[in-house]
């Protein structure tokens, strides 16, 4: 296996903190656009949600994917590895948990308020789909931007790290 050398290591570094950078910067950017834009109308607040959609499709996911696709790169054509230290280990469940909630759940609760927004218009304010989904992002949601800080402070604190094998006397 070919080892990517200390300048593709820098680059393949400053790659991965931008995909990271995306994928925290657009969720918490739609919690805060869920949580403080009003609206006065049907088609503002249809519009609203198609803007979250938005960020969420372009923004966050390509985000989500860029890192996952350079943490790959990372494992396989670098001495950190797969598994080598325990924190690595955490980043990979921290990101796999990320990847199945955001693909699994979290996209279809932010695809189902602009479909309900668009057939209720200012109702949907009120209709139990969008309230229901507007909470599970706010929740959840919350939940993965955390995991994700956390991922963060684990990359750069790298806790856990390899154990030395200590010679028997």
């Amino acid at each position: 296996m070919k080892i990517i050398g200390s300048r593709g290591q820098k680059w393949l570094k400053g790659i991965h903190i931008f995909f990271a950078g995306l994928w925290l910067c657009a969720g918490i950017c739609l919690s805060i656009i869920i949580v403080f834009i009003r609206v006065d109308n049907g088609m503002a607040l249809y519009g609203v949600n198609l803007t979250v959609k938005f960020i969420d499709d372009f923004i966050l996911v390509p985000g989500a994917i860029g890192l996952t696709l350079t943490a790959i790169v990372y494992s396989s054509f670098t001495n950190w590895g797969w598994f080598k230290h325990k924190w690595i280990t955490v980043k990979w469940c921290i990101n796999a948990f990320g990847m199945i909630l955001g693909t699994f759940w979290l996209g279809q609760w932010v695809n189902t308020m602009p479909a309900v927004a668009k057939v209720e218009g200012l109702n949907a304010a009120t209709h139990p789909d969008y309230l229901h989904a507007k909470s599970m992002i706010l929740s959840w949601g919350g939940f993965q931007a955390a995991t994700i800080i956390a991922a963060v402070f684990i990359s750069t604190l790298k806790p856990w790290k390899k154990r030395k094998r200590s010679s028997s006397k």
